[in-house]
C-alpha cells in the first residue's frame, strides 16, 4: 500500500516536492512510483547549477524492470543533489520520502500550488 504524506506536494508524473524554506524545494519520487518501477539499480541526477523549467526532464531512474524519466515540478536552479542515492539507489525503494533526489532554488514557489495534495494524488493513481 502506498504512503501519502500530507505535507508534500505531488506531480502527475509521480514526483513529490516539499518547500524547505522560502525558496528551496526538495524533490523525490513517490512511494507509488518506486513500487511500480521495482528495485532501483541506477539513478542519474542533474548537475548542481543546472537551470530547469517546469516539466523539464532532469532525472533518469532505472530498475530491474525499466528505465523512467523524472521531471522538474518547479522551475529553478539545482542547488543540491543527493549523491547517496546514486551510490545506493535501493534507499529510494526502502524510504522514498526520506531519500530525496535533488533540491531546487525555485524561481517562483507559487508553482507548488499547481501540484496536487496527498488526497488528490491518491485519487489520481487509484482511478
Amino acid at each position: 500500500m502506498s504512503d501519502f504524506p500530507e505535507n508534500l506536494y505531488y506531480a502527475q508524473t509521480h514526483e513529490w516536492a516539499t518547500l524547505e524554506d522560502n525558496q528551496h524545494v526538495r524533490i523525490g519520487i513517490t512511494d507509488f512510483a518506486q513500487a511500480e518501477l521495482g528495485d532501483l539499480v541506477f539513478i542519474e541526477l542533474p548537475e548542481v547549477g543546472r537551470k530547469l523549467t517546469v516539466g523539464e526532464q532532469c532525472v533518469v531512474v532505472e530498475s530491474v524492470k525499466t528505465a523512467s524519466d523524472l521531471f522538474a515540478p518547479v522551475a529553478g536552479v539545482i542547488v543540491e543533489i543527493n549523491d547517496k542515492v546514486c551510490d545506493e539507489p535501493e534507499l529510494v525503494n526502502d524510504a522514498p520520502y526520506e531519500n530525496w533526489l535533488f533540491c531546487i532554488k525555485a524561481d517562483n514557489v507559487k508553482e507548488l500550488e499547481n501540484l496536487m495534495s496527498a488526497s488528490a494524488y491518491q485519487q489520481m493513481i487509484h482511478n
